[in-house]
């Protein structure tokens, strides 16, 4: 058991190394037992144990215990919160902020957090078909997030997904995104399908970007998003 237990941790401290700067998987279980980090629009900061209620695969509210009392708090009412995952989903998800990345990251983001493991949820404009609704979306790049967010779209598919020891390590390939450009007040789906025929629309005015458009592949676009960050964001 213990040898097992070993291999499992080299194996998800191998990928992690390998997979820097790649979209993290998404987190579908919180611990109930460690802190949740919790920061309303109004400014109130609040700090306990968390119980997630969710609704058509959206958080819709989360109630915290802060050891005085309970309280529930509307996710439309929260600006932003850093949540702990549960057992193994920390250790397929934990992401490091590598010394030599700082160009990328975002400075508002807490770095601490994040490489506990934390998982960073923020409230934020999406456009769903023709109509806009404000969502509490997961972060899926915090470390290269200065210039492009990539959120999770709940209802995206999946390729293939690499497990270990009968543990989904790596999940799949998601088939969409939920994507916003810095300075952009709205969130739009962006899909496998299309990523390639959208590619020049969505990365115009980047002419290092231009020289790969014809060869352009999803699994590519954390380092599309790196290449826009260094070269061509303001």
């Amino acid at each position: 058991m213990i040898k097992k237990t070993i291999s499992l941790l080299f194996v998800l401290f191998c990928f992690s190394q390998l997979h820097a700067q790649q979209l993290l998987t998404p987190s579908v279980s919180f611990s109930t037992k460690k802190p949740a980090y919790i920061t309303l629009k109004d400014g109130t900061e609040i700090k306990g144990t968390a119980k997630i209620g969710m609704k058509k695969m959206q958080i819709a509210s989360v109630t915290v215990d802060d050891g005085a009392k309970k309280r529930t708090f509307a996710a439309k009412d929260i600006k932003y919160m850093y949540l702990p995952p549960s057992g193994l989903d920390k250790l397929a998800k934990a992401q490091s902020f590598l010394k030599d990345a700082q160009k990328w990251n975002n400075e508002k983001l807490n770095s601490d957090f994040l490489n506990q493991g934390y998982v960073y949820f923020e409230n934020t404009d999406v456009k769903i078909k023709k109509k806009t609704y404000t969502m509490m979306m997961q972060l899926l790049n915090p470390d290269f997030s200065k210039s492009v967010k990539v959120y999770n779209d709940p209802k995206a598919k999946e390729t293939a997904s690499l497990g270990v020891a009968g543990v989904n390590v790596a999940g799949g390939n998601a088939k969409s995104y939920y994507v916003k450009k810095e300075g952009e007040p709205i969130a739009y789906l962006l899909t496998k399908n299309d990523y390639k025929k959208e590619f020049s629309l969505f990365w115009k005015g980047c002419d290092d970007l231009k020289k790969v458009a014809s060869n352009a592949q999803w699994t590519d676009l954390p380092k599309h998003i790196i290449i826009y960050t260094e070269n061509c964001a303001k």
